[in-house]
């Protein structure tokens, strides 16, 4: 009777639903209510540091930068303790409780007077915020950025996790959830650029960011209910250790004399099992040196080596092709450098420019980012339905256009986007002499907003194609016990393309004024700046860095890898004779 009751218990466990799609809704809500959140805070925060706290414009622009460029860069912190210490779930968890805090302190700081500058009104001069408000802003960014670096690089795959990857029907659900994942993420960001926008610049900055603070408390909450249907897959150590240990093994045997044959490097299956499912990597001619980490000594313990003076082929090759993808990586910098010009000085040339569809209704300056989302949107689905069929004709490629290939067209398009961009403030500039508007930095020139459509979509294309093909690149090329690692690397892209714009901004800023008080980047009225002349030499760096890439995409080596299916052939046919 006991063992009727056993067995029954276990059939009950192993019939729980865990994961799959009775999953799906929980992580879509928190998808749809996270990126709503996150979007809308920030979309528009460049008006609201200079309407409400009133920062000089560069400066403003730094400080969003500089929040973007740290925000992009802890995703590596949160990817370590993902993998090695304490789970997806429980990342992304605390990640979301530490958002909400800084968004609420922001949010607070928006409704209480005494948290930010009195208003002014006109053209008198607006009293600055004091330390102590600017404490509280920075403060909440640096939350705000750590909050980061646990969700970007976990959210997206833990979906994915909650698909069983030894189910056969696994790789149709595992693109059907990415599909619909994209498509609840851009969705998303199309609502926050347009209504919560709409609501900070026409109703209240309380309502603006209390709204946003307001879904990320519901999203975390959304998150946390389906926790007894998830599938939680546990930490199984940092890829990072892996890679130090080779690093380190490598520089104890530099003396040693290398093998005549590859094949006498050290060899392990079964250590390397769990990292090598996918097959196995090996042996390629490429950084010699670091082979030596594969020499077996007489002092090396075969059977359980010390990983940090003995590794296998597997181990040293997953150094080489993290090595192999460090300067296709480096390329994406400058467009993410070009792309963040448009939450800045892109934003504040709308500011100035007639944004009425109606008499009574005109768009927000920060929703003009709806028109990057809808171009590169619809880029995703021309490209996914027709474009890759068109493509495979002539290449024979099932994705149409490698990787590399798609990152190229996207470095193109955005040298175009601010090359355009240039000449669009051209044009700005003239009509405002025309009307007399150029000393007038808070009137409205009687041209439409819509000019600025051509570099908005035209940098939407661009992240299609590059972004896209980026996140491929990494995935693809990376090992497969990193591919979890892959997505922070490519947010460290991101984290680096803001530092730069920081740097870029401030050094033309510092090197372009004049003693009769002119500057390419002006605090106060961009009708007497030479923006165009910027976007240009961001143009310039592009060209530049496009051939780099073209270099660097023609001597780079695939990873080289072997497949298991082979190896499972003949063991199969020797198990048979």
């Amino acid at each position: 009777m006991e063992k009727m009751e056993e067995n029954k218990s276990k059939q009950n466990n192993v019939k729980r639903p865990k994961g799959g799609m009775i999953a799906m809704p929980f992580i879509f809500s928190n998808e749809v209510c996270e990126k709503l959140a996150v979007v809308g805070f920030y979309a528009n925060m460049i008006s609201y540091l200079t309407t409400q706290l009133h920062m000089p414009l560069t400066k403003a622009a730094n400080t969003l930068t500089n929040f973007g460029g740290t925000a992009s860069l802890t995703p590596l912190l949160g990817a370590f303790v993902a993998d090695a210490y304490a789970g997806r779930f429980w990342t992304l968890t605390v990640a979301f409780i530490i958002y909400q805090i800084a968004m609420t302190s922001l949010t607070l700081s928006a409704i209480i007077p005494q948290l930010r500058p009195p208003p002014c009104t006109g053209e008198q001069v607006c009293q600055q915020a004091t330390s102590g408000q600017l404490a509280l802003l920075y403060g909440s960014l640096l939350l705000g950025a750590l909050g980061s670096g646990g969700i970007r690089p976990c959210v997206a795959a833990f979906g994915a996790d909650q698909f069983d990857e030894t189910d056969p029907k696994q790789p149709t659900k595992t693109w059907k959830y990415f599909n619909w994942y994209y498509f609840v993420m851009g969705a998303s960001i199309l609502a926050a650029v347009t209504v919560i926008v709409y609501i900070q610049d026409n109703i209240g900055w309380g309502w603006g960011l209390g709204i946003p603070t307001i879904s990320m408390f519901l999203s975390i909450i959304a998150f946390v209910l389906g926790y007894p249907l998830y599938r939680h897959m546990d930490p199984v150590g940092s890829p990072f250790t892996r890679l130090l240990q080779v690093s380190v093994a490598a520089f104890r045997k530099r003396n040693l004399t290398m093998v005549s044959d590859p094949n006498l490097l050290y060899q392990n299956e079964e250590l390397d099992a769990s990292i090598s499912i996918d097959g196995r990597l090996v042996h390629s001619k490429q950084m010699a040196f670091l082979d030596k980490a594969a020499i077996v000594t007489e002092e090396d313990n075969v059977k359980a080596p010390n990983l940090w003076r003995l590794n296998s082929v597997h181990r040293v090759e997953e150094l080489k092709s993290l090595i192999r993808m460090g300067p296709i990586w480096a390329s994406g910098i400058l467009l993410i450098t070009a792309y963040a010009q448009q939450g800045t000085f892109s934003l504040q040339q709308a500011k100035t420019m007639d944004r009425h569809l109606t008499n009574s209704f005109q768009i927000p300056a920060g929703s003009m980012s709806v028109f990057t989302m809808l171009a590169m949107l619809s880029t995703i689905a021309l490209y996914d339905r027709f474009l890759i069929r068109i493509a495979r004709r002539f290449t024979g490629l099932d994705r149409g256009i490698t990787f590399l290939h798609r990152m190229g067209i996207g470095f193109l398009i955005s040298v175009l986007a601010t090359l355009v961009a240039g000449f669009i403030e051209v044009k700005r500039k003239q009509a405002a002499v025309a009307h007399g508007l150029e000393d007038k930095p808070h009137s409205i020139i009687p041209m439409s907003v819509f000019w600025l459509v051509p570099q908005y979509g035209l940098h939407g294309i661009a992240e299609a194609f590059m972004s896209i093909g980026h996140l491929e690149f990494f995935y693809d090329q990376s090992p497969e016990s990193m591919r979890s690692s892959a997505t922070a690397l490519f947010w460290t892209a991101i984290s680096v393309g803001n530092y730069v714009s920081t740097l870029l901004v401030s050094l033309v800023h510092n090197y372009s004024a004049k003693p009769d008080g002119s500057n390419w980047l002006p605090d106060n009225n961009l009708n007497k700046g030479k923006l165009e002349l910027f976007y240009w030499l961001i143009t310039g760096l592009q060209v530049v860095n496009l051939l780099y890439y073209i270099c660097c995409a023609k001597l780079y080596t695939y990873k080289p890898i072997q497949t298991p299916t082979k190896d499972a052939e003949s063991e199969e046919a020797a198990s048979k004779v």
